[in-house]
């Protein structure tokens, strides 16, 4: 049985693919988009990675200790996809995935560090042994996901900041933000990775797509009409 979010991500891959589902502003003018094909593309390499590399299996847990970011969001998309609980609480998983790898505490079955510069291609320095860079293993993987064992739809696929959960036949429904059908949706990324989540999942379910911008990045006029972003 497949899984709302499965759902989804099949509806970002086919019709029509090529239009922009996830628009990122960054600092020093890094502008990132991402079609409905390329963002399935980067969450089906998560996914392998997760599942061939790191032996990931529906029901574990993988923290994310990331900013509200385009890579944060293909981690999470990715971790539904193979059926994990993405933990925002900061509670224990079996997997953390970071951008401060040097500030790791506790232990888990492996830590994936996250450079979040858009044109990273390792890691900027040394990382301790065992840690895994994210940027320097994901463009090995397959371009499609193929599960070795299907979500549990009843299983937890979100713990919230406050502890709440959601499961993964409810993400889209109970956690998933309401939005206008074809939004053009702007999401600060100063409020947060949840709030990022849930405002992404919701405007993708109804035909929309989302601008993120760093706090850096000012919403100038020109920016919201290039981008033409519009509803709520």
């Amino acid at each position: 049985m497949g899984t709302p979010l499965s759902e989804l991500m099949s509806s970002l891959r086919s019709g029509n693919s090529t239009a922009p589902r996830l628009t990122w502003y960054g600092p020093d003018d890094e502008r990132v988009e991402l079609s409905g094909r390329v963002l399935d593309n980067w969450v089906a390499k998560t996914s392998n990675l997760l599942q061939d590399e790191l032996d990931a299996i529906p029901g574990m847990r993988l923290r994310m200790d990331l900013p509200a970011h385009w890579k944060s969001v293909v981690w999470a998309l990715a971790a539904w996809q193979v059926g994990l609980q993405t933990v925002l609480d900061g509670g224990t998983a079996d997997y953390l995935a970071t951008a401060d790898p040097e500030a790791v505490e506790g232990k888990y079955d492996a830590v994936i560090a996250v450079a979040l510069p858009a044109l990273a291609m390792r890691w900027p320095g040394a990382l301790a042994a065992g840690c895994l860079d994210f940027a320097a293993e994901v463009r090995s993987q397959g371009d499609v996901f193929m599960p070795h064992a299907e979500p549990d739809p009843a299983g937890c696929a979100l713990v919230a900041g406050d502890g709440r959960t959601h499961s993964h036949q409810d993400l889209l429904s109970s956690f998933a933000a309401r939005h206008d059908e074809g939004v053009r949706l702007h999401v600060p990324a100063g409020n947060g990775l949840e709030g990022a989540l849930s405002n992404a999942l919701g405007a993708w379910q109804h035909g929309g797509s989302v601008v993120m911008t760093h706090p850096e990045v000012e919403l100038t006029d020109k920016l919201l009409t290039a981008e033409r972003i519009h509803g709520s």
